[in-house]
């Protein structure tokens, strides 16, 4: 179990009882006491304001699981997330309470070798918000470690906060790609981490950005907020080498690397087939446990394939992006709810339905 609660249990019922949302069942939400643990020396007890509502959220309510990840018993959900200190451990020496904090979710062990490598997003003991069995954030409290809180500027609000763990994620593949002011870049997928990713790479200095989808009104965001060029696919296999005519035309160039923030055959096929010889394709997305791809093709041209799981050492970066203004996420938050049952259960089905929803978030 992680810092952010124990298993679910009840509590005297009170004023001050915690409660969160609880993934009781597939399809079944109930807002339920949740018992923190207690407040160690270097722990922070943080009173959640700000929490969104990720894909792998919605993937654990309607299937109780994600990639091999599975839901066994009752589970906080939740892990975009900030909030204000209510409490700080006795060896805490960098907040006070009434400090605005945005939380990175994963606590790492710090003792395997890739923890003491430095990659310790890729830690096999790592407890991360609202992956089984650990409890996510959704919560009026939780205990973290303090040194995952990282304060907020006055001008950066607790939302924009939250919208630092999806943006994580594509400061990272950006960092693992390389982006730089020579490097052109597409992106396949338009949706919350497309664009988010799209935010991150134009920030690290990407001179041209072409973002691709299957839906009109996402790649109408997309123009709006800032790509260069888009371009609407099928998801036929068929017409991967008419559409990558077509994002090279958009492109006026070569393309340096590729974002797959879906993670089908189709568009890492497509990603693969666009990027120029010598190129680099990141694999973001994963919206395919297994993928049939034409990698021998990409290998004769010296492509490179990268992989990204999660983030580290992000939280400063996306911080000072947002602190800036170099980067802008709040158009990207489309819908507001309460912490209701009711709204709870709204806020879930209006993420899961797509549409207009891009990022939907709880104010506490």
């Amino acid at each position: 179990m992680g810092k952010g609660g124990k298993s679910h249990e009840e509590t005297k019922s009170g004023e001050d009882e915690n409660m969160a949302a609880w993934l009781v069942g597939l399809n079944t939400l109930k807002i339920q006491p949740f018992k923190l643990p207690p407040l160690g020396p270097h722990d922070a007890r943080v009173r959640m304001k700000a929490v969104g509502i990720c894909g792998s959220d919605v993937h654990y309510l309607k299937t109780m699981r994600c990639a091999d990840f599975v839901v066994k018993e009752p589970m906080v959900i939740g892990h975009e997330c900030a909030g204000i200190i209510e409490e700080v451990g006795s060896e805490v020496k960098n907040l006070v309470p009434g400090d605005r904090v945005a939380l990175e979710p994963g606590i790492s062990c710090w003792r395997c070798d890739l923890c003491k490598d430095g990659r310790y997003n890729l830690c096999p003991e790592m407890k991360f918000f609202a992956t089984p069995p650990v409890h996510g954030s959704l919560a009026h409290q939780v205990v973290h470690p303090a040194d995952l809180c990282f304060k907020l500027p006055d001008n950066v609000s607790l939302e924009e906060g939250a919208m630092c763990e999806p943006l994580s994620v594509g400061v990272h593949a950006c960092r693992r790609a390389n982006i730089g002011p020579e490097t052109n870049v597409l992106v396949m997928g338009a949706g919350p981490i497309g664009l988010v990713t799209m935010m991150a790479v134009r920030a690290f200095g990407a001179p041209r950005i072409v973002i691709v989808d299957v839906d009109d009104n996402r790649l109408s965001v997309a123009k709006n907020l800032g790509a260069d060029g888009i371009v609407k696919v099928s998801t036929d296999m068929q017409d991967v080498a008419e559409e990558v005519e077509r994002i090279c035309k958009a492109m006026g160039g070569g393309v340096d690397v590729s974002f797959d923030c879906a993670g089908f055959n189709k568009t890492m096929s497509t990603a693969l087939s666009a990027t120029r010889a010598g190129g680099k394709v990141c694999l973001v997305g994963m919206g395919h446990h297994e993928m049939t791809v034409p990698l021998t093709p990409a290998a004769t041209r010296e492509v490179d394939v990268i992989g990204i799981f999660r983030y580290r050492n992000t939280w400063p970066l996306c911080i000072e992006f947002l602190r800036s203004g170099k980067i802008d996420v709040k158009p990207l938050i489309t819908h507001r709810f309460g912490f209701s049952q009711k709204e709870v259960e709204e806020a879930f089905e209006t993420s899961a339905g797509g549409g207009s929803a891009i990022k939907v978030m709880f104010n506490l």
